[in-house]
Order: C-alpha cells, then structure tokens, then sequence
C-alpha cells in the first residue's frame, strides 16, 4: 500500500504552520524516533519488549496522524518478536515516508 501523506503532512503543517524548515525538522524527528522503535523490535527477543516498541510505535504514529503506521505498528503488538514481514513492511513504510 503505497504512503498516504494527507494526514501526516497537515499534521506537520499544523504543528510548524508556513515553516517549511521546522516542518523538515519535525518530520526527521518523528522518521529518527520511528526508526529508533524498529531498531528495538529488531533486537527484541521477548514479547514484552517486541510489544512495548510496537505500542510506542503507534503511539508516535497517532501523534502525527500517520494512520497507515499505527496500522502496521498495530499489527506488530499481535505478531511474534522477530516477525521478518513485519519489520519489512514497517522498514517500507518509513522509507516512503522519507520520500
């Protein structure tokens, strides 16, 4: 499913209004900070931990609107740590964030 930028990118503009810098700045936080969420699932050896960077995930995704991850982050919670399409799907999807 390909990124659907209208939610996330009115919640950028909204947050930053007509900076487009602060906006760049605002969107390579949350990219780093996702990132960092599929990092830990990546290492994640246990449920707990496999869960608690999938709910910080969509956490973070439902901040900035960005309905298509906090699907996938959703999906995650229920899947087995380690899961390698999940991880997938999530590593595309910010990818295409990134633009």
């Amino acid at each position: 499913m390909a990124f659907q930028s209208g939610p996330f990118e009115a919640a950028l503009a909204t947050a930053a209004g007509e900076d487009a810098a602060l906006q760049r700045e605002l969107k390579a936080g949350f990219l780093d900070s996702a990132e960092r969420q599929l990092d830990l699932m990546r290492r994640s050896r246990c449920d707990a931990n496999w869960e608690m960077a999938a709910r910080r995930l969509h956490a973070l995704a439902g901040g900035f609107h960005a309905t298509q991850l906090m699907g996938i982050a959703q999906m995650a919670v229920g899947a087995v740590p380690g899961d390698p399409a999940v991880l997938r799907e999530i590593h595309t999807h910010l990818g295409e964030i990134r633009g």
